[in-house]
Order: structure tokens, then C-alpha cells, then sequence
């Protein structure tokens, strides 16, 4: 069920939304050559336990997961897509790194996710991070009433495409409330004026996941969670929440 939100509930996700803001800051504050992916993990858990928000990540376990996931944040590295699990890798000069974090404060989900490179990056990666961004972008400017969930998957494709990325065909985004995951799903790839109406009080978590190698294979880790590109080439991903309105889109994750 597709749940409208009223303006006040808006306003509470908007603070859901800056803990997420401030947690993948501190996420990214920390990152560094040697430092952890369960160091960046605690960061985030700080930052959520300051603001007295629980994560909707720990815990969570979905119908393909073999466990529930064991952290608050996903870290996923070069060839991890998403839902890569924190662990003691440490990171390492020119890695690719994808960070997804949420928050949960009085009642409200907040979702985002960021990709950056430690140390020293490689073109082709900022390439890939710009084009992504690209896409988020293009998504959230077709977030607005009037248009239907296909015109964002659209607008997310057709930059994808034009950079020559793939994308994985079985995830994207969705609606977000009361819970991190809510009814209607939104592909990274769609058609104008197909799906869902979007209207005042929607909110959607708006996530392309684009990935160098061109084409939209993908495997599953051996944790039962990480998805990895086939052909080892590397992925990125990023994430905003976002309230569609009258007055155009509400960004609700930014700091």
C-alpha cells in the first residue's frame, strides 16, 4: 500500500533524513588508506546514537538474505554494487567506495547513500561517480506531480545509458515512511508515463546504481549479501530520499 504523507510528516522525515546526512558525512570524514570498513561503521552508529535514531539496516532480513545484516551502514568496495557488509578490510589507496545508511527517528525512515575514492582515484571512477550523480539528478528533476514512476526510471536510464553503464535490472528505489522500504517500487529504468502517479506526500528513496562494465549482470557474494558486478569491473551508487511536492522535489537527506 502507497502511503501519502502529510505535510508535518514531511517535516519529521526531514530530520530522519539529516541524521543519514550527518552519518554518511562522518562516514566519509573517516575513510581513509587503513581505516576499516567496520570502523566506518561505528562512525555511523555514533552519529545515529547522538541524535537517539535506530537503524533500519541492523537486523534487516529479506527474503534473499541468508542472515539478518550485522551493521548500520552497507560498504560496498570496487566491484561491490550494494549491500556490501562491513568487515576488517581496510581500505586501500584507489579504492571505490559506496556507502548506504538510514535512520529511523520518532516514527520516520531516512535513506541515502554516497560513493567517493580514498586516496588517489582513478578517472574512470570519478567518470563513473559523476555519472551516477548525473543520473540521481535526473531522477530527482522528474520527481514532481503530474509524472509517474516510470518518467524517473526514464530520466535515470537515459543517462546510464548515454554513459555507457549498466545497471542491475532486479533493484532500485522505493517509497519510504514508517519503514525503510514501502510500496511503490521505483526502477532505474522505465518508461514516460508508466506506473505509479506521483503526487504531494510521496516519498521516494531515489538510487541509481550504475556500473562500468556496461552490461547488468551481477552475483551474489559468498556473505549472501554483496552484489558484485560479473565482470569485475567497478559500480557506484548513490542515494537521496525524496518528498515529491507542489513546489517541486523536496530533497529530505541532505545535511
Amino acid at each position: 500500500m502507497v502511503e501519502i504523507k502529510s505535510d508535518a510528516a514531511l517535516d519529521v522525515m526531514r530530520e530522519a533524513g539529516r541524521v543519514v546526512a550527518h552519518a554518511l558525512a562522518a562516514v566519509r570524514e573517516a575513510a581513509g588508506i587503513g581505516v576499516s570498513l567496520r570502523e566506518l561503521d561505528e562512525a555511523a552508529r555514533a552519529v545515529l546514537d547522538k541524535a537517539g535514531a535506530r537503524s533500519p539496516f541492523l537486523g534487516y532480513q529479506p527474503s534473499f538474505a541468508p542472515t539478518p545484516f550485522p551493521a548500520v551502514i552497507c560498504t560496498s568496495v570496487n566491484d561491490a554494487v550494494v549491500h556490501g557488509v562491513p568487515t576488517d578490510y581496510r581500505l586501500r589507496d584507489g579504492d571505490l567506495v559506496s556507502v548506504d545508511c538510514g535512520a529511523v527517528l520518532d516514527g520516520w525512515a531516512g535513506d541515502a547513500a554516497i560513493s567517493f575514492t580514498v586516496g588517489t582515484p582513478r578517472p574512470a571512477d570519478l567518470d563513473l561517480i559523476d555519472a551516477t550523480r548525473r543520473a540521481l539528478d535526473a531522477g530527482i528533476a522528474a520527481a514532481v506531480p503530474g509524472n509517474r514512476v516510470g518518467d524517473i526510471g526514464h530520466a535515470i536510464g537515459a543517462v546510464a545509458r548515454a554513459a555507457r553503464c549498466g545497471m542491475p535490472a532486479d533493484f532500485g528505489g522505493h517509497g519510504i515512511g514508517r519503514t525503510m522500504h514501502e510500496d511503490p517500487h521505483v526502477p532505474n529504468r522505465g518508461r514516460p508515463g508508466r506506473g505509479f502517479p506521483l503526487r504531494h506526500g510521496l516519498v521516494l528513496a531515489i538510487e541509481p546504481m550504475l556500473m562500468a562494465g556496461g552490461n547488468d549482470d551481477y552475483r551474489t557474494g559468498e556473505d549472501g549479501w554483496t552484489l558484485h558486478t560479473t565482470d569485475g569491473s567497478r559500480a557506484a551508487h548513490i542515494e537521496h530520499t525524496v518528498a515529491i511536492t507542489d513546489a517541486g522535489p523536496r530533497i529530505l537527506t541532505l545535511p
